[in-house]
């Protein structure tokens, strides 16, 4: 069976049959948003990884390997479980000092050369509460940043030179 729509432009646009294409319209724009909501909590909109410490704890981490990816990081989270965090992947080795604009809960640091060693550590950086936000400088260039729930750094004894390990995260951002 075919179904033909008949459009004419005469007089107007109009719709032969019982539908006018402003109808058309918004049954489909309402079939798109009801079929796609938004992620639950428990859904990543970005890659996922992990990073394995010293002490063998294996932390879930959102990739953040693009510019915008990078520039949201962990803004407007309201929590972050203790085995969750995030890794920025930067293009080259840099010196990436970091904030916490829009960043709801404190965080820990920690800046990674190429090889996944810890270069430098920040400890529960604060929100920002004021404009401009400080930064977090880190005290040596970095190819990667992690992020995690405050007070991880000193929970497992992290230190400058400790290695780390990454699965599943691109050796360079684009």
């Amino acid at each position: 069976m075919t179904t033909t729509v008949k459009l004419t432009l005469t007089g107007g646009l109009g719709l032969s049959g019982a539908f006018s294409v402003r109808t058309l319209l918004c049954a489909a724009i309402v079939l798109t948003f009801a079929c796609e909501g938004p992620p639950t909590p428990a859904q990543s909109v970005l890659p996922r990884g992990h990073v394995i410490f010293p002490d063998g704890t294996k932390v879930a981490v959102d990739i953040a390997a693009t510019d915008p990816a990078r520039m949201r990081g962990l803004m407007f989270r309201q929590s972050l479980a203790e085995h969750e965090g995030m890794i920025f992947v930067f293009p080259k080795v840099g010196f990436y000092p970091f904030w916490m604009k829009n960043t709801l809960i404190p965080l820990d640091m920690l800046w990674l050369d190429p090889d996944g060693r810890v270069v430098s550590i920040a400890q529960s950086v604060p929100p920002c509460k004021t404009d401009p936000c400080p930064e977090y400088p880190p005290r040596a260039d970095a190819l990667y940043v992690v992020e995690l729930t405050s007070g991880f750094a000193g929970r497992h004894a992290l230190k400058t030179g400790d290695r780390l390990v990454l699965q599943g995260v691109p050796q360079r951002g684009s």
